[in-house]
């Protein structure tokens, strides 16, 4: 009986793959086979000891396609929009990885960066290595997220304007300020400035200081000039760290190399991108 179970449960994984999936959920499976939870699961546990199946979510399943056994699993683009319709959230791909996408090609990104709103677990699937992003209200982002293809299907993806705000939102998941400056050099051009205006209202103030400094700086005068007259309307600016954590010690903290009173940015060690 486990033979024929097993036997059904590949059949099944063929199947879906000839008609182009690469995912389907327990209960799914266990209908089409007629099997008992218990005997599904054992099923899968073969399937997944064989290198031909993924379970990155509980009564989540991801089929490994003979080219990508050797990685564990397909890659993230293949399945994340099924995996966070399974979850239930609201999401986007974004940060380095949206930018990578974007163009940005400095950047090697170890894992695959997520924007959603609940605080989910790191995911390591084969290779790669999904890790998810909190910020609340991504309705009041739906505008900047862009739906791009896959060789599997769809997922979504920041804008390129939202991709900049984010980075300086998450600099750590950004790799720091040198990483960013990168990116801003190879991305600024490609940054639509009614786009960016009209996000910025949206991230708090000392991020668009910190974005407007950095455009600036790297040669986006024009882009930085419009995200300052959206600032105005906020009134007086107030004095903002470049990298706050740099002055979270005092008695450690390096002396300022610059205030920039245009931005009200104190810079203590300044961003050079990458050569």
């Amino acid at each position: 009986m486990m033979l024929v179970q097993r036997s059904d449960l590949a059949a099944f994984m063929s199947r879906l793959l000839s008609e182009g999936r690469v995912v389907f959920a327990r209960d799914e499976a266990q209908a089409a086979l007629g099997i008992e939870h218990g005997a599904f699961l054992d099923a899968a546990e073969r399937q997944q000891r064989r290198g031909a199946l993924v379970s990155p979510r509980r009564g989540f399943y991801v089929i490994v396609p003979p080219q990508y056994q050797n990685w564990g699993a397909p890659p993230p683009p293949w399945y994340i929009d099924d995996l966070m319709r399974h979850e239930g959230r609201p999401y986007y791909v974004g940060l380095l990885k949206a930018a990578e996408y974007h163009g940005a090609s400095h950047q090697a990104v170890m894992e695959f960066q997520i924007v959603t709103d609940k605080r989910l677990p790191r995911i390591k699937a084969g290779r790669s290595v999904i890790a998810f992003y909190y910020r609340k209200n991504l309705d009041d982002l739906s505008g900047a997220i862009e739906e791009r293809k896959t060789d599997a299907g769809l997922m979504k993806l920041s804008s390129v304007e939202l991709t900049a705000f984010d980075l300086m939102r998450y600099p750590r998941a950004a790799g720091g300020l040198n990483h960013i400056a990168t990116v801003l050099s190879d991305l600024g051009g490609a940054v639509n400035m009614h786009k960016l205006v009209g996000l910025a209202p949206l991230f708090e103030r000392s991020i668009v200081q910190r974005l407007g400094f950095m455009l600036e700086r790297f040669g986006r005068r024009d882009r930085a000039d419009a995200l300052l007259k959206t600032l105005a309307k906020r009134g007086a600016l107030p004095w903002v760290e470049l990298e706050p954590a740099q002055a979270a010690d005092p008695d450690f903290a390096p002396e300022p190399v610059e205030k920039n009173e245009r931005w009200r940015v104190v810079v203590r060690r300044m961003p050079e991108p990458d050569a």
